[in-house]
């Protein structure tokens, strides 16, 4: 019974050597999540069945527990090489078969797909055509490979201060965009026609009473006032202003805010433009005229250059118009007892009933970690620690290995009675 005792004792010592020499030599795989190897003694029963004489028949290796405690980050600069902060896993699938890792060393394969460096493919959430998230987290993410394609301008804002001291300009003075004399200021900003050529477009205010202005709208050089069914034209857009130099919408509604400008003739084969001019930032104080900001939503054509993913998962593809635009989220998983989890090596785990149900979600809300970008999560094995258990485990092999050799002694005592 004794060798026996002693032969427990000697397997438990080398699984614990043989866990420790795993996490070792694992100290530099990223995403490698180090192991514990966890023991219960053997139950035995005393003589007549009184267990408070037991001696006890040794031990035996209970489990193999894993320890997901937080990586340190190796930053990479590479745009998919991606670290979890936190709780979750990187949703994986290869041919229909799921497993989840803390690994994110991804690249694109020549289909487009986003792939580890087993060929495994990363799932997540699609978007729609306005980069909006859609789907339940479980597509696989394949980037776009064709350019981006023009879109023509369609809404405009400006914010800017109109000086309240500037004169007024009589109404018998027309306006004429080459003569400054016309018109208190102007700004020009950039639209984009139906084939992504710029156009210029230039806004000019005349100050034509008390708190009220007239915006005159020139693009490509060309007049624009909408014209009415007898080829007349209406007057410019008239903003006015409250005695506290704020804007004043016409009678509760977006007229004194938006002009709308339909079929905007353009010097080309190409299609009228459509605008709505937002106005809604602009201020009368008595300062210089300032412009803070004149954006637009048109662009010209573009073709695909990188991607960069944010820490909520969204992906960002950018082209070489300078435009950005998303095409996926990176989605993560998470499941109520991680530490039950499969390994199935690579770095890879696999859901168990123990484990309980996976829940997949956006990185960056509720239990789930964010998404750092150019970033590898190293081993979180302290090479110190298993050096540690190392030396304890050899020391328990060793002490057991002495009770075998104590064993024997003992015995061949008892055989040499004579």
């Amino acid at each position: 019974m004794s060798f026996n005792i002693s032969l427990t004792g000697i397997n438990s010592a080398s699984k614990d050597l043989e866990t420790t020499s795993n996490n070792l030599a694992n100290a530099g795989t990223t995403g490698f999540k180090e192991s514990r190897a966890e023991f219960n003694d053997l139950f035995a029963m005393g003589p007549m069945g009184i267990p408070q004489l037991a001696v006890g028949q040794g031990s035996r290796l209970a489990n193999v527990g894993q320890m997901f405690s937080q990586g340190s980050f190796d930053f990479t600069e590479r745009s998919l090489d991606l670290g979890i902060e936190g709780r979750g896993f990187f949703r994986m699938e290869d041919d229909g078969e799921v497993s989840y890792t803390r690994a994110g060393q991804f690249e694109v394969d020549r289909d487009g797909y986003i792939v580890n460096n087993t060929g495994k493919r990363l799932t997540g959430f699609q978007t729609d055509e306005d980069g909006s998230r859609i789907g339940d987290g479980r597509d696989q993410l394949q980037l776009p490979t064709d350019g981006i394609p023009a879109r023509a301008s369609e809404n405009v804002e400006i914010a800017a201060n109109l000086s309240a001291d500037a004169d007024v300009i009589d109404e018998g003075v027309a306006f004429d965009p080459d003569d400054n004399e016309t018109f208190t200021e102007s700004t020009t900003t950039t639209l984009y026609d139906s084939q992504g050529s710029a156009r210029d477009a230039t806004f000019y205010f005349r100050k034509v009473g008390n708190n009220e202005w007239d915006v005159y709208t020139q693009v490509d050089g060309v007049d624009y006032e909408q014209a009415d069914t007898e080829g007349d034209y209406f007057g410019p857009h008239r903003l006015s202003f409250d005695t506290s130099g704020s804007l004043v919408d016409a009678e509760g509604d977006d007229e004194g805010r938006i002009a709308s400008l339909e079929d905007v003739p353009l010097l080309a084969e190409v299609d009228d433009l459509d605008l709505d001019i937002d106005f809604g930032e602009m201020t009368q104080f008595a300062r210089p005229f300032n412009v803070t900001n004149v954006s637009q939503d048109g662009y010209a054509a573009g073709e695909f250059e990188n991607i960069n993913v944010e820490g909520d998962g969204t992906i960002l593809a950018r082209y070489s118009n300078g435009e950005a635009q998303a095409v996926g989220q990176v989605a993560l998983t998470s499941f109520p007892s991680e530490e039950k989890l499969q390994s199935v090596g690579e770095t890879s785990w696999q859901a168990t009933r123990d484990a309980g149900d996976p829940l997949i979600g956006v990185p960056g809300q509720g239990q789930f970690g964010r998404v750092e970008n150019g970033a590898l999560e190293q081993s979180n094995v302290e090479v110190s620690d298993q050096l540690v258990n190392m030396i304890t485990a050899q020391r328990n092999f060793s002490a057991n290995a002495q009770m075998v050799s104590t064993q024997d002694q003992v015995t061949q005592e008892i055989l040499n009675i004579r």
